[in-house]
């Protein structure tokens, strides 16, 4: 079906989301503002989104609020919210190429990502939280005999999901599968870069019979609509998923506000680390490029620094080298297509200016290193690696968010886990080596919330996902989850 479609055409004649979805229907905004959603395969303007303010998130806020007060959601039988969200889940699959398209022109990932992958991934989300719901049970805690002692998890109210523009469909659905599941009315902020698939999920959670006011929709700048979501005393918690620089804002807000609870998905300086008794120099090349060049680098956990033992240095970097040129950007609405664009212009001369801070400290480019398809005012830049790189350096240390791989060289297991841990960072890693007596050391020594040994990137909606130090706080994924968007009660009841 994927290779059968005439993407382009499709793109031509595509309904493009462009305003608030609230209260269970799209709506003007009431500043009448709006943004420009650009596609970065060409640069041309796609449409103008509107651009919510303070007084649009306020609606926002206060149809959740009348939405979970009234118990139409929030009390609603755990068996009922099973089946509608397992329908949301039927709805996004049904609306797969729309969705898919509506990713790729927004954010220029290929099309066969968005939909083989993105669209999927959402949509298996969902119905996970879903399938969920009717099995997490309460406690009776050991209280004296005269004594029954309830522990119960409620929800927490009104929750803003505030994602990111990487991966728009996951990310929601990361925030939208447990807080919905829990019983919790949610307003979703989509990054202005990527605002189209947020707002058909709202509409999509109307047909499948989530009530209005459950799931609302306000695309927006971040500065406005998601600083306004931080800073109202009627929002009673934000999940986001962002930068580590936004994420201290969100901490601040809660602070200046009504304290609320905030869980963070942030920033990432992943290793991969590649001990001297690593015993498949392919495998790690293939899940090193891979973990680097997909989606063009614009992932949160991508392994960006490769932190190599010298006796196996020259040979992986070959194979890593080799591994690379299989990563071509090419045409985002070509099924072929294995490597996209970055999201915008601002993010490929940001992403350029990194491997121009790399050659000016040292670094040496390896292969890659500049803008390709320039002739179609497209935003791409090619794989590319650096060798020499020091630990010290700009690249090695601050999140690029691009194809840009820095490749560290050390001297047996204790400096690799030394410069492993040597970030602000410590959302993942990954180590590569034949002795089982050392995967579990560096699993253990590596200061992240998810290691993976001989493997990358590798998930599971059963496992929690999250990162340590300045990578965040909380967990998305996994019945942990739900921890962020409940609270605990205690209720006791004297004989």
């Amino acid at each position: 079906m994927l290779h059968s479609i005439d993407w382009h055409a499709r793109a031509k004649t595509a309904k493009l989301p462009n305003r608030p979805f609230i209260d269970g229907q799209y709506v003007d905004s009431l500043s009448g503002e709006t943004f420009p959603c650009i596609y970065p395969g060409d640069g041309r303007l796609l449409t103008r989104v509107a651009s919510c303010n303070a007084a649009d998130v306020d609606v926002a806020v206060r149809s959740a609020r009348k939405a979970f007060e009234s118990g139409v959601w929030s009390r609603m039988a755990p068996a009922d919210r099973r089946r509608i969200l397992l329908r949301f889940s039927d709805l996004i699959l049904a609306n797969r190429e729309e969705l898919a398209l509506l990713e790729t022109l927004n954010v220029g990932k290929p099309i066969a990502n968005a939909f083989n992958g993105d669209v999927v991934s959402a949509a298996t989300c969902i119905a996970w939280y879903a399938e969920a719901i009717d099995k997490v049970y309460g406690e009776v805690a050991a209280t004296a005999h005269d004594m029954t002692t309830l522990i119960v998890r409620e929800p927490l109210g009104v929750v803003a999901a505030v994602v990111p523009w990487n991966y728009p469909m996951s990310m929601s659905a990361w925030k939208l599968g447990p807080a919905l599941a829990t019983g919790n009315s949610v307003i979703l902020k989509p990054a202005e870069q990527s605002p189209f698939t947020g707002l058909k999920f709202g509409e999509l959670a109307i047909e499948a019979g989530i009530p209005p006011g459950v799931l609302n929709v306000v695309p927006g700048l971040g500065h406005i609509a998601g600083k306004a979501l931080g800073l109202h005393m009627d929002v009673d918690c934000v999940g986001f998923t962002g930068s580590t620089e936004v994420g201290k804002y969100f901490m601040q807000y809660s602070g200046q506000s009504n304290i609320k609870r905030i869980g963070l998905e942030l920033g990432g300086k992943s290793p991969q680390v590649v001990l001297a008794d690593c015993e498949d120099l392919d495998a790690a090349a293939a899940g090193i490029a891979a973990g680097i060049f997909g989606n063009s680098g614009q992932v949160c956990n991508a392994g960006s620094r490769l932190i190599v033992d010298e006796k196996v240095r020259d040979l992986l970097l070959e194979k890593i080298v080799a591994q690379a040129r299989v990563f071509v950007p090419g045409d985002p609405l070509d099924a072929k297509t294995r490597m996209g664009s970055l999201v915008t212009e601002d993010q490929m001369d940001r992403v350029l200016g990194y491997i121009d801070a790399g050659r000016a400290e040292g670094a040496a480019t390896v292969i890659g290193g500049g803008r390709v398809r320039n002739e179609t005012g497209g935003f791409f830049v090619e794989p590319t690696v650096f060798d020499g790189v020091r630990n010290g350096m700009k690249i090695a240390q601050e999140e690029i968010f691009g194809p840009v791989l820095s490749a560290i060289t050390v001297r047996g297991f204790d400096e690799a886990m030394e410069v492993a841990n040597d970030t602000v960072y410590g959302l993942a890693g990954a180590v590569w080596t034949g002795s089982v007596k050392n995967a579990h050391r560096a699993a253990k020594a590596i200061r992240a919330g998810v290691v993976w040994v001989n493997c990358f990137d590798r998930g599971s909606f059963a496992v929690p996902f999250g990162g340590f130090k300045q990578s965040g706080f909380g967990r998305d994924k996994s019945l942990h989850a739900m921890d962020k968007y409940t609270d605990l009660k205690a209720m006791w009841f004297a004989h």
